[in-house]
């Protein structure tokens, strides 16, 4: 539903994700988001395309139904790019003219892509990083280097690039032709999850983000994604561990472990349900494996360590799921809240704290031209 009318440019965010599509209006109000109105669709575990934007006129039908039933009127979106369609990596080129500088990432890339880079689209930003840069020039100058001088003045720099196949871009440009809708911009769902999630927080931080297919693992330094992996598990793998734990299809299963309070009735207690305990103890030694990747980085890491996880996604509300990566890494753990940024009426508020988790990417993505 609309929930307030006005002239001013309207912000939409569009994820189209393995759990269904989420939409998001924002209107940009004295330099603060405010919600406009927001649309969505589920998907029950085993639906087909997999992926949405491989049947692009089945996509295009359902994402312009949204637009409709939602009363959005933005005409011009911002899409997301799972993390699992496209490559990103933290290099460090030496410094030069922009000329210089492309010619360095297009070297590095050809190592590191495993495809023609004619056939990607390529995107790079050059990143300032703040503590990487103290260490070096503190580490310089403890040892007495009479060139420490010279730390601050880096003779490199770190650049982020990311990647995606041109087939999968133009997938995404054919949905929203078949809606009627512009795509003014396409960008990987890690910025749209540090958008909303993470803001201007300095604090090195993983996002776990848990979708229905496939949990994406970000981890963020001063606003750069230093670390994303996309992980073969998501909540309908919790969905058929309960299924077969309780002898119910897969529809009943799905239902039943989506709304708490029956999760809570049926598992009493503190902690999480056994269950689901054992179904999630692969992520956590993945989530151990991307925290000891991304220390191991480079040397000048040392000592940077991930100070708090931020959960998402529709599995993200499940009862005691952070706290038991709290106690499982021994690290601080929560539930993100994508509307923190936004202003909305309070009596929305029971509403979007039960939506919330599974609208983050969408969210960030409506505020990507708002910054």
């Amino acid at each position: 539903m609309a929930l307030f009318w006005g002239r001013k440019k309207p912000f939409v965010g569009v994820d189209l994700g393995g759990g269904g599509i989420k939409v998001v209006e924002l209107l940009n109000e004295k330099g603060r988001a405010r919600l406009f109105t927001y649309g969505f669709t589920e998907r029950l575990p085993g639906a087909e395309p997999l992926n949405f934007v491989d049947d692009p006129n089945g996509a295009g039908e359902l994402l312009k139904k949204i637009f409709l039933k939602a009363k959005i009127t933005g005409q011009k979106a911002v899409a997301g790019l799972p993390i699992a369609s496209v490559f990103s990596s933290v290099i460090t080129v030496p410094k030069g003219s922009d000329k210089d500088l492309q010619e360095a990432i297009q070297y590095q890339a050809r190592k590191l892509i495993p495809v023609p880079l004619e056939d990607m689209v390529l995107d790079f930003r050059p990143i300032n990083v703040p503590s990487v840069l103290a260490k070096a020039s503190s580490s310089a100058k403890a040892a007495g280097d009479k060139s420490a001088k010279g730390a601050d003045e880096a003779k490199t720099v770190p650049v982020l690039i990311t990647g995606a196949s041109r087939a999968m871009v133009q997938k995404y440009v054919t949905t929203f032709r078949a809606a009627g809708l512009e795509l003014d911009s396409l960008e990987t769902e890690a910025f749209g999850l540090i958008r909303s999630l993470v803001g201007k927080d300095r604090a090195t931080t993983m996002i776990v983000d848990i979708g229905a297919v496939r949990t994406n693992i970000i981890i963020v330094e001063n606003g750069i994604p230093f670390v994303t992996r996309s992980l073969d598990f998501g909540g309908h793998t919790l969905t058929r561990a309960m299924a077969k734990a309780l002898a119910v299809d897969l529809p009943q299963a799905e239902q039943m472990k989506c709304d708490v309070k029956s999760v809570q009735t049926l598992y009493p207690g503190e902690g999480l349900p056994k269950v689901f305990e054992n179904a999630v103890s692969p992520l956590i030694t993945e989530l151990r494996y991307s925290m000891n990747l991304y220390t191991s980085q480079q040397e000048m890491r040392d000592g940077v360590a991930v100070e708090k996880i931020i959960l998402t996604g529709g599995t993200a509300a499940l009862p005691s799921l952070a706290q038991h990566f709290a106690a499982e890494l021994g690290i601080k753990s929560y539930v993100g809240d994508p509307w923190a940024r936004v202003a909305y009426p309070e009596d929305l508020r029971p509403a979007l704290d039960e939506i919330g988790p599974r609208f983050a990417v969408a969210v960030g993505l409506a505020m990507r031209d708002m910054e």
